[in-house]
């Protein structure tokens, strides 16, 4: 029994892992990695057929190198078809479909789904938030499902 719940508990995770597709270098650093922006693919683990691009900051330096460097709030994202939708269950109308840790401690950055039911379609935003405050600053992005296939929502 423990290993099934291991096991599962590794899945969800792998589903919603980051995958890199590339970089630019803003910022020279002599010492440890230089400051870059990051471009990384995320699968929407409960939607079949949509990927999500998120561009951001990833600071170097010796703090990025060390892992306790703040990343900018600064996002930007585009979710697109990559190949036929499917939705094996019902959705929520709004879901955390991942986040991760952008400073050592308190800060993190999500990307939320939302289900706008009228139009058939996805919406995805992308934001940061700290432990106490939040930035305003945030993308969003929208896939539209082909109305023959209504979106099914818990």
């Amino acid at each position: 029994m423990r290993r099934h719940v291991l096991f599962l508990a590794l899945a969800v995770n792998a589903a919603a892992q980051a995958e890199p597709i590339g970089s630019v270098d803003t910022v020279f650093k002599f010492i440890g990695p230089d400051h870059k922006i990051v471009v990384e693919a995320y699968d929407d683990p409960k939607v079949n057929g949509v990927t999500c691009y998120l561009s951001r900051a990833k600071t170097g330096g010796i703090k990025g190198a060390l892992g306790v460097a703040e990343d900018r709030s600064e996002a930007s994202i585009a979710c697109r078809q990559v190949g036929p939708i499917s939705i094996p269950k019902a959705l929520p109308e709004q879901e955390e479909m991942f986040n991760e840790r952008i400073s050592l401690v308190f800060k993190k950055l999500r990307i939320v789904r939302m289900v706008d039911k009228k139009r058939n379609t996805l919406v995805y935003l992308t934001y940061s938030d700290r432990l106490i405050e939040g930035s305003p600053q945030n993308a969003v992005t929208v896939v539209p499902v082909d109305r023959t296939k209504a979106i099914p929502v818990k």
